[in-house]
């Protein structure tokens, strides 16, 4: 261990150790370092049943997150320092939800229950109430199919706030720019990045060369289309020339423009596709949700 994080063969040795204590083979347990860059922790221990988190004074509130993201009857194992330099404390996460990291401290969280599933299309009640009107969680499912997201991806979103989130969680070791120009929805964007504590998302409010020149640049752009669609495809190829596009509007006259702009910026391979969704309600009968039109191609 070096100053206050940990080095390989420090977390090594206590991936042994509670490998061993626990008599689980070591493929089995999640490890997460945390010591130097925020990860997705909720979202992991929510997708896997033994996490291994190594943390210090940079997330002081972490077992209140735990708690606080209804991990509260899970088990818990705490040490800090050097495996084997003190004592392993077991308990549940409701009863050290009160606990500050100080110091370099491994949190080893089990739950044999939790579901080691992906989620896609997560339901719009677990969504921050804000000023967002957020598209149905079966398009949502579809969306999330057609970007096809890596571990690693870096992705532009453009005032899409539960795409982001989704997003986030797929691409837990990459970054998602969440371009949101309007006041309101930036807060509600990032209400959500708190909730869900996924901590790779970048939240700007432009596309200007000045905002972009920091972020790392993104494979695909998903665009809930504005009037500033045009405005916004140029700025993204600045970005990134050979940029993949994926176009979601509901709006004829955007839709009719779509492909006058692709033609303009030499956006080839382009398919459009509408999604239709009717369900019941609770009078049995059936209602449509909003159809939009999504719109891909690749520069």
């Amino acid at each position: 261990m070096t100053d206050n994080k940990y080095t390989n063969g420090s977390m090594l040795q206590w991936l042994a150790y509670f490998s061993e204590s626990m008599d689980v083979s070591p493929e089995k347990i999640k490890m997460l370092d945390i010591c130097t860059k925020k990860k997705n922790v909720l979202p992991t221990i929510e997708t896997h049943k033994r996490v291994m988190v190594f943390a210090n004074e940079m997330n002081e509130g972490l077992l209140f997150q735990f708690w606080e993201a209804g991990f509260g009857e899970y088990d818990v194992w705490i040490g800090e320092g050097e495996c084997g330099s003190g004592e392993v404390k077991h308990a549940k996460v409701k009863d050290v939800l009160n606990r500050k990291i100080k110091f370099p401290t491994v949190i080893f969280i089990v739950n044999e229950n939790t579901r080691e599933s992906f989620r896609v299309g997560i339901k719009n009640e677990f969504f921050s109430a804000g000023t967002v009107r957020y598209v149905g969680n079966e398009i949502r499912a579809v969306i999330m199919s057609m970007l096809a997201v890596d571990v690693q991806d870096v992705i532009c979103i453009i005032s899409g706030e539960s795409i982001v989130v989704e997003t986030a969680i797929a691409a837990s070791e990459g970054t998602v720019i969440a371009v949101e120009k309007d006041k309101g929805s930036k807060r509600t964007m990032r209400d959500n990045v708190e909730q869900f504590g996924v901590h790779n998302v970048q939240i700007v409010e432009s596309l200007d060369e000045e905002t972009m020149k920091e972020l790392p640049v993104p494979r695909l752009a998903f665009i809930v289309a504005s009037e500033t669609l045009e405005e916004d495809v140029a700025l993204l190829l600045k970005k990134n020339p050979h940029m993949q596009f994926i176009i979601y509007t509901l709006e004829l006259n955007i839709l009719a423009d779509i492909k006058n702009i692709f033609e303009k910026y030499n956006i080839q391979n382009m398919e459009a596709m509408q999604i239709s969704i009717s369900k019941t309600d609770k009078n049995s009968i059936f209602v449509t949700q909003p159809s939009p039109w999504l719109i891909s191609g690749e520069a």
